[in-house]
């Protein structure tokens, strides 16, 4: 049995889905196990934020790093077959063959992103892999997290019974978008990251935000973004 663990601030918005279909029926057969978390229930104060303002200046707030760490720490199973992904504009396209890989796991922890990102220390030490659903931007992770459900669940055997199963029916490899004409603040962008300026998971590990960010310099901190931004480009720009 695959099991999925989603990690949101919305956990109301997958409940008609969830019950609904084909999904429901897997989750009735004990083909699939979805469970949805809060994140607030991981927080450790009495507002229960799980959010705070970027460092270096910018619009928005930015999901924290310590109660995603903690959520996975209580969540995630031991074993070998688990994987947790950070749903992200700036991942790796999601795709037929990353849907059955992922169906041959026994746990799929996907984390919903929101506001203006969240913490780059959840990608760069907590997550195994950042995926994105497609080149375009959403206004969290909680639609591409439903999507990954649904793609990955019905390619367990078991799940589709009679129907034409997508093995059977592949589809056509998807043509790079042209992005040379979007502007900058539709593509991915740098990493972003909140308080505190270093989260110690145990006494071995130290998760520093970088020295430029807090150094007040705007221009430095202006040029680190640029660069950073000129490395996705590379992933997102055909050939």
């Amino acid at each position: 049995m695959l099991q999925f663990d989603i990690l949101t601030i919305f956990p109301d918005v997958f409940k008609g889905y969830l019950k609904e279909s084909i999904i429901k029926r897997a989750q009735e057969k004990e083909l699939v196990k979805v469970q949805v978390h809060n994140l607030r229930d991981w927080t450790t104060d009495k507002h229960k934020q799980v959010d705070d303002r970027p460092y270096g200046g910018g619009p928005g707030m930015v999901l924290k790093v310590e109660p995603i760490y903690r959520a996975i720490k209580d969540i995630k199973l031991k074993s070998k077959k688990s994987l947790v992904v950070l749903l992200s504009a700036r991942g790796k396209t999601f795709d037929q063959k990353m849907a059955q890989r992922f169906s041959r796991l026994n746990q799929l922890i996907l984390i919903c992103g929101r506001y203006e990102g969240v913490d780059e220390r959840v990608a760069k030490y907590i997550a195994d892999l950042e995926v994105s659903i497609g080149n375009y931007i959403l206004t969290g992770g909680e639609l591409p997290a439903m999507v990954i459900v649904d793609a990955t669940t019905r390619l367990i055997p078991g799940v589709l019974g009679n129907l034409e199963s997508l093995e059977e029916k592949r589809l056509k490899k998807l043509l790079k978008n042209n992005l040379s004409g979007y502007p900058v603040t539709h593509l991915p962008g740098y990493p972003v990251y909140t308080r505190p300026p270093v989260f110690s998971p145990d006494r071995k590990q130290k998760w520093s935000v970088p020295k430029v960010l807090l150094s007040g310099n705007h221009q430095l901190i202006d040029e680190w973004r640029k660069k950073k931004i000129l490395q996705y480009l590379k992933k997102w720009i055909p050939g």
